[in-house]
């Protein structure tokens, strides 16, 4: 059985369910490779304007990586499998079209970092989200910090990665988690509903947002970060290396008695 399946629901919205419902959805390295794959092909796709992310079965969303899988590896796979849920997130972050969560049950660790992932979250009664990796001495390797951040804010975000706690729907809520609340059970209703709002915009026609008008070139939805300092970031520090101070000297004096004309020696 494949981890993922990939569906038509309506015109211009595609579909991605996670297939694992035995295993809480973990993703195993085989998800991962197709999620990944799944997503690049969603990209090219021109009828495609909007990409929902679902899930099977009722106890969870996602439940994170596969430690059943993971357990029965060596260091190198373990490596080989960060690097694809590494490419995972890469190509869901990448998606041109607006990606909305459906998320139900647990969405902790890899599965809330799908769920920030995406642009809009659609939440049930039962959703309850977390990034507990810090419990047993990790930090979230699918963007989960950056992302948190982004969503959240530097408060909110640091508290739930250095805690590590749970939230339910109200709390999440609350904190700017789920942007639409819907009752158990119309995760997927609710989702695939705001999906056809945002398809059915003259502005997504064409599988991808237009430029506005007086400009050139990109027109993705997210354009990829060229900097370290994500958007709405503070601002970089000017290069300094050219104004640089010239060298100290130290005149013979015994150590940390060193003379600089006033200037202080660091």
């Amino acid at each position: 059985m494949s981890p993922i399946t990939i569906s038509r629901p309506a015109d211009g919205i595609a579909a991605i369910t996670l297939n694992r419902p035995e295993a809480m959805n973990s993703i195993s390295s085989a998800m991962a490779a197709e999620l990944a794959r799944a997503c690049a092909e969603l990209a090219a796709a021109p009828e495609v304007r909007v990409v929902v992310f679902g899930a099977a079965g009722d106890r969870a969303f996602c439940a994170g990586a596969d430690l059943k899988e993971r357990a029965g590896m060596t260091d190198a796979d373990i490596m080989r499998q960060r690097h694809a849920i590494r490419g995972l997130f890469g190509a869901l972050l990448a998606l041109p079209q607006p990606a909305i969560a459906a998320v139900h049950g647990f969405a902790l660790g890899g599965g809330c970092e799908l769920a920030l992932s995406c642009d809009l979250v659609v939440a049930d009664e039962t959703a309850v989200f977390g990034l507990p990796e810090v419990t047993v001495g990790l930090v979230p390797g699918g963007g989960g910090t950056q992302l948190a951040l982004r969503r959240l804010g530097p408060g909110r975000a640091a508290d739930l990665v250095l805690t590590g706690r749970k939230v339910g729907i109200d709390e999440a809520e609350r904190l700017g988690l789920v942007d639409r609340r819907v009752p158990a059970g119309q995760d997927g209703p609710g989702a695939l509903e705001l999906a056809g709002q945002i398809a059915a915009n003259s502005r997504w026609r064409s599988g991808r947002p237009n430029a506005p008008s007086g400009t050139a070139g990109a027109s993705r939805w997210r354009p990829a970060w060229t900097s370290r300092t994500p958007p709405g970031g503070p601002p970089r520090c000017p290069r300094t290396g050219a104004r640089a101070s010239p060298r100290s000297w130290r005149s013979a004096s015994p150590p940390g008695r060193g003379s600089n004309q006033g200037r202080s020696v660091t």
